[in-house]
C-alpha cells in the first residue's frame, strides 16, 4: 500500500522540496498550505512529475480549524506515514514593528502550531504505522540574532520541544526529529531544497537521532 506523506507548509522551495523526495519514492502527497490558488499550482506541477497529490488550504495559527481539517484529510486519506511541518515566518524585524502582540502571532504560527500538529499526530494508529514527524528548525535555535528576534525565539522554542517530546514519542513508536537549516535556503547548492530534503529522507529512514544540523 502507498505511503502518505503531509506537508504542512507547502511552497515553492524547502516544503515542495521535501514533498518531491517523498514523493519520488512513491508516496501520496497531501500538501497543506494557506493559499489555496498557490496550492493549485503546486499540485500541477506535481502531477506533471507523475506524483500523486492532493491539496488542502488551513491555516496553522487557526488551531480548532486546522485540526478539523486535519482530522478530515484522515477520514479521507487514512492515517498519514510522514506528517511534515515546515512552516516559518522568515520577514526581517527592520520591515516591521516588533511588539509583544507581534511576537505572539509568530509563535502562534512558528511553534504552537507545530505542537498543534504533534498532538493530531499522537494517536494509536500513527504509532502503529511506526509514524514519523519531522519539523524544520533554524540555525537561530543555535545562534539566535537581534535582527530576526521573533523567528529565533521560536526555533528556540521548536527545538526545545522536538527535544523533549523526541523520546516520550519514541516510547510508542513514533519517531520526531528536526533538521536545523542553518543558512538561506536556496542560496547555493548546500542549501538547496533538494539537499536539504535528503537530510529529512534521512531522518526518517535512520530515526537515530533527534536533529541534524545542516
Amino acid at each position: 500500500m502507498k505511503k502518505t506523506i503531509v506537508v504542512v507548509g507547502a511552497g515553492k522551495g524547502l516544503g515542495n522540496g521535501v514533498a518531491e523526495k517523498f514523493g519520488s519514492n512513491d508516496f501520496r502527497v497531501i500538501l497543506m498550505a494557506r493559499n489555496a490558488e498557490h496550492l493549485k499550482t503546486y499540485a500541477a506541477d506535481f502531477a506533471a512529475k507523475g506524483i500523486e497529490v492532493h491539496t488542502q488550504a488551513a491555516d496553522v495559527a487557526d488551531f480548532d480549524a486546522f485540526a478539523e481539517t486535519f482530522r478530515e484529510i484522515i477520514k479521507t486519506y487514512g492515517t498519514p506515514d510522514v506528517l511534515f511541518y515546515n512552516v516559518g515566518i522568515t520577514v526581517a524585524d527592520d520591515e516591521v514593528e516588533i511588539s509583544a502582540q507581534t511576537l505572539v502571532e509568530r509563535y502562534a504560527a512558528d511553534a504552537a502550531g507545530a505542537y498543534n500538529c504533534i498532538r493530531l499526530a499522537d494517536t494509536a494508529e500513527f504509532a502503529a504505522k511506526k509514524g514519523a514527524i519531522l519539523v524544520t528548525g533554524g540555525g537561530l535555535a543555535l545562534q539566535p540574532y537581534a535582527g530576526y528576534l521573533p523567528l529565533s525565539m521560536d526555533k528556540a522554542a521548536l527545538r526545545a520541544m522536538v527535544q523533549a517530546l523526541s523520546p516520550v514519542l519514541k516510547e510508542k513508536g513514533i519517531y520526531l526529529g528536526t533538521v536545523q537549516v542553518t543558512g538561506t535556503i536556496g542560496s547555493n547548492e548546500f542549501y538547496a531544497p533538494n539537499t536539504i530534503a535528503e537530510e529529512f529522507w534521512k531522518l526518517y529512514t535512520e530515526r537515530d537521532a533527534f536533529e541534524i544540523v545542516h
